[in-house]
């Protein structure tokens, strides 16, 4: 599923002339936003209900240079959920040449922000991520996943 796409900057490039580390982090977090805000968990949701999410654990693997005025899509191509924890995973791929730049994979966790404590989700949300996951499951990639085991429960039985 298509999240984004980005054009490289000229500020996002280092001393080597490529995209720096710093900037897939961040391309990667501009397209985790219209993901979490497709499940009322994004800004959005921190701004009037005080519900967000937090990212505990992320594993990002470099396997191709982005290079400056290049422009690479962003894809979801993992998601699960339990009470409380999210867990996704995106690929970055080049536009023009179609390989696999970047991945990463996330395990982020639910807060209420009025109190900064762990929440479980509500039970809307809930069902929009089950409806998203059973729409989708057979568009998951679920080989090479780090944090899969991480989830307390299993509960999509998307495993």
């Amino acid at each position: 599923m298509l999240l984004k796409t980005e054009k490289i900057l000229n500020d996002w490039t280092d001393y080597n002339k490529h995209l720096n580390v710093a900037y897939y982090v961040l391309i990667f977090e501009k397209a985790s936003e219209v993901i979490l805000n497709k499940f009322d968990m994004g800004s959005v949701s921190a701004r009037k209900d005080k519900k967000s999410t937090f990212t505990i654990e992320t594993n990002n693997i470099y396997k191709n240079e982005v290079k400056l005025n290049e422009e690479v899509d962003i894809f979801l191509t993992y998601f699960d959920h339990d009470e409380k924890r999210i867990h996704y995973k995106m690929s970055m791929v080049n536009k023009i040449k179609k390989h696999v730049s970047a991945t990463i994979e996330v395990l982020s966790i639910y807060i209420d922000l009025s109190k900064r404590k762990v929440v479980n989700f509500e039970d809307n949300k809930k069902k929009m991520m089950d409806n998203f996951i059973k729409e989708n499951l057979l568009r998951f990639e679920k080989n090479d996943l780090v944090f899969k085991e991480k989830l307390k429960k299993n509960l999509t039985k998307n495993n």
